[in-house]
């Protein structure tokens, strides 16, 4: 028997990607407004993305998409590890649309696509809704729309935003996020709004990934800072492909220097790392531990939580071997919270 099967059989998988719909995808799911302007402008969200599907680092060998990625997915993934649920993530180049109308169209679609194409036709499935955060008025009125379809288990958003995450613009997103109960998603990603580094644009690919983390650092110390998690004490946020290790230090780092400076922010009136352990989540794939397999288990330590990790594969990005989904190292006794306890103490619609 497939030793990955025995250890996730039953799993909440937080980050499965189906292949991001293209304008003749999203059509049926446009009023005739909208299909006119989506062909007359010629617009397709795919190619506004960061990683378009076609890149090779995408996907595995083997799993590229076919006739029916639902089908492909239920043979290479869901059947294989034997998954109770998992979670789609669309992340659609609607982040980086300037029009906010336009933006708030295509996520509308998208998440009618969604419950169409994919949720209606595998009990397993879930996903996150696209709202347009260029149009928060729009995000609000689409997670009302949504919120009655409890397949429907988070929002989504990206690490590289317009804005930091804390400001109060987006506080009326939140508000509708914690009474419905739906975590933030945070994805690795940018609307390219500004540059994906601190100090520019840069050359490579390869830089592109590396510099991800210090995207998901500053929308951290953002909602911490404006106080997100103070206004709304039961929202939490998921950091989806962003790594793991790099996190206790943000939490020692911005320890240290709220000590020093929290006259500034009063309404911050706890540790920054106890925050972070309480409302902030991570999931496990692509996981950045060491080599030493040995040292994996220290990494995670750090925390101080074994509530902060979830399980992820990140179907069908390619960061591990074939259905070597479980990180090596990582202590047989978390397993459980890891694969399903904290997935469920995250999501809680995944039990309505």
């Amino acid at each position: 028997m497939n030793m990955s099967r025995v250890q996730t059989a039953g799993a909440i998988d937080c980050d499965v990607h189906p292949p991001t719909p293209r304008r003749a995808d999203l059509l049926p799911y446009l009023d005739d407004y909208w299909t006119e302007i989506v062909t007359s402008r010629e617009v397709d969200v795919l190619e506004l993305m960061g990683y378009p599907e076609r890149t090779r680092p995408y996907m595995r060998p083997g799993w590229e998409w076919t006739d029916d990625p639902l089908t492909q997915m239920q043979k290479n993934l869901l059947d294989p590890l034997g998954l109770e649920c998992a979670i789609l993530n669309v992340v659609s180049g609607a982040h980086a649309l300037f029009d906010p109308y336009l933006a708030a169209a295509i996520c509308r679609a998208t998440n009618d696509w969604l419950a169409d194409k994919w949720l209606d036709r595998d009990h397993r499935l879930r996903a996150s809704m696209l709202v347009p955060l260029q149009n928060v008025e729009a995000a609000v009125e689409e997670i009302e729309r949504r919120a009655g379809d409890k397949r429907f288990v988070q929002i989504l958003t990206l690490a590289m935003t317009e804005l930091p995450l804390g400001r109060r613009t987006y506080w009326p997103i939140y508000e509708a996020a914690e009474r419905h109960r739906l975590p933030i998603g945070i994805h690795a990603g940018s609307n390219f709004r500004h540059a994906p580094s601190h100090s520019g644009f840069h050359s490579f690919l390869i830089e592109d990934h590396v510099v991800q983390p210090q995207g998901f650092s500053t929308q951290v110390a953002s909602l911490i800072a404006e106080g997100v998690f103070t206004k709304y004490p039961n929202l939490k946020t998921v950091l989806i492909e962003s790594g793991v290790t790099w996190m206790p230090a943000l939490m020692w780092r911005m320890g240290k220097d709220w000590r020093g400076t929290r006259i500034e922010v009063p309404w911050v009136k706890d540790a920054p790392g106890d925050i972070i352990r309480r409302h902030v989540r991570m999931t496990s794939q692509p996981f950045d531990g060491p080599d030493d397999i040995g040292d994996v288990a220290k990494s995670l330590d750090h925390l101080l939580s074994d509530d902060m990790l979830l399980f992820s594969s990140d179907y069908p990005h390619w960061h591990y071997e074939g259905m070597d989904v479980l990180p090596e190292g990582l202590p047989e006794a978390k397993l459980n919270k890891i694969l399903r306890d904290n997935v469920l103490a995250t999501y809680p619609r995944l039990g309505d």
